[in-house]
């Protein structure tokens, strides 16, 4: 409790896949330090909190899975033609159209019991309006790199683009940040009319939603970001939260205590993005060559969806911490989470994203030469030469290593507990 009278949290979040368990590691670290902490996410993430020891209160009104799948999923993204096709999609059916609905539950949690503070996921708007309109002191989170195009020097998220360095680049960077702009404001008179019936005003930008929020806190480290030397003290690094998902089943490995084959795991989304056929072809690219492959499934891809080569175990979950410690190599999407466990355990990696924020995440590992990023329609030869210049040659593996380094001391000095403390303490609610 290092001294501070306990401060009561409610987070707010939802079945995002990525969007869950760094949510679930803040809890379980803030109980840890004596705080009252409360979870609203969608009912399928019950057992998480619980299992964190903190309380569960589901969504009502706004969507609430009752269970991880496809056939539970919100917005089917991956029916679009393209990943910004997507995130319109997204943002019409679930961020700005179910506004009311996340407002209107965490109103009603709050007139139940008071917080200090709440930590409401970046992508819940809705939540984050509904903490205004009651005057409830709040800090937005996000559970990996800036989505909103607010901080001049970091690339606009879509393209997966670099940093700026050419006058063309920087041409480039600003008329993609005002194309979001643009598509968020799509959305603006629609959203004005529902914060209206809150009684709040209109806001100039869709994104200005954010700014109810005291801090926007990016749980990822400016040594992962491309972040610039000066940022605005609004936004704060504060470190990825990176417990394995509690649902991840324990892991007990099907291969021969003798068999010193490199061990390669490959983890795609845990949320469905119709990758059943990429995940095959990473599954027989693997399967020519001389190691052995662990394929976790996530909960989003079916057991009889995929067949497993002769050097391949697939299961449906497994903690990849764990695995992480004895791999040589991770495929993945490109998900935050995974992506940064596996350059924390300094693991080269060939990342395939499917849409979303991934393509952003895998050139941050590309940039620093710590993987390889392919398409999702690569073909299984592709794949496969992929797979072999990561194994066999060592600059890929050393430079993951440096690039974890990196990150694993930036880590060493966060302390996201700290910080939400440091700002309850400014209203005088903690005493240290």
């Amino acid at each position: 409790m290092t001294g501070s009278t306990p401060g009561s949290y409610l987070l707010a979040t939802f079945e995002g896949g990525g969007s869950v368990a760094p949510f679930i590691t803040m809890a379980r670290k803030l109980r840890a330090r004596g705080h009252s902490v409360r979870i609203m996410s969608d009912i399928c993430n019950r057992q998480e909190a619980e299992a964190a020891g903190v309380e569960f209160i589901p969504w009502t009104a706004a969507p609430s899975r009752p269970a991880r799948g496809r056939e539970h999923e919100p917005v089917d993204d991956w029916n679009m033609p393209t990943a910004f096709d997507g995130f319109c999609l997204m943002l019409d059916r679930l961020l700005v159209g179910r506004a009311a609905d996340y407002a209107a539950d965490i109103r009603a949690e709050l007139a139940r019991r008071p917080a200090d503070l709440a930590i409401v996921n970046d992508m819940l708007l809705g939540a984050q309006m509904g903490c205004e309109s009651l005057g409830q002191r709040q800090v937005i989170m996000a559970c990996n790199v800036l989505p909103y195009p607010i901080v001049p020097g970091i690339p606009p998220l879509g393209p997966g683009l670099t940093p700026a360095v050419t006058p063309e680049d920087h041409a480039l960077h600003a008329e993609i940040r005002a194309g979001t702009m643009a598509t968020f404001d799509a959305q603006l008179e629609r959203y004005n009319r529902v914060r209206a019936g809150f009684g709040l005003a209109p806001l100039e930008h869709l994104v200005d939603q954010i700014y109810a929020g005291e801090k926007f806190l990016l749980a990822t480290t400016r040594a992962f970001d491309f972040a610039p030397e000066e940022m605005t003290e609004f936004v704060q690094y504060v470190g990825p939260q990176l417990d394995d998902n509690l649902w991840s089943r324990p892991w007990v490995s099907p291969f021969a205590e003798a068999d010193k084959r490199p061990l390669v795991l490959v983890g795609f989304s845990t949320t469905f993005q119709n990758h059943a056929d990429c995940l095959q072809r990473a599954i027989d690219a693997l399967a020519e060559l001389p190691v052995r492959a662990v394929v976790t499934l996530g909960g989003a891809i079916r057991p009889d969806e995929v067949s497993a080569a002769a050097n391949t175990a697939i299961v449906e979950s497994a903690p990849h911490n764990v695995l992480m410690k004895d791999a040589a190599l991770v495929v993945t999407h490109g998900g935050h989470g995974t992506l940064t466990k596996a350059l924390v355990h300094g693991l080269p990696q060939l990342v395939i994203p499917h849409g979303r924020d991934q393509v952003d995440n895998a050139v941050r590992v590309t940039h620093r030469g710590a993987g390889l990023s392919l398409d999702p329609s690569a073909s299984v030869g592709d794949i496969r030469a992929a797979l072999v210049r990561l194994l066999n040659e060592p600059a890929f593996a050393a430079a993951a290593m440096a690039f974890g380094e990196r990150i694993r001391s930036e880590c060493a000095t966060c302390d996201i507990v700290s910080t939400l403390e440091g700002l309850v303490r400014q209203e005088g609610r903690l005493i240290a």
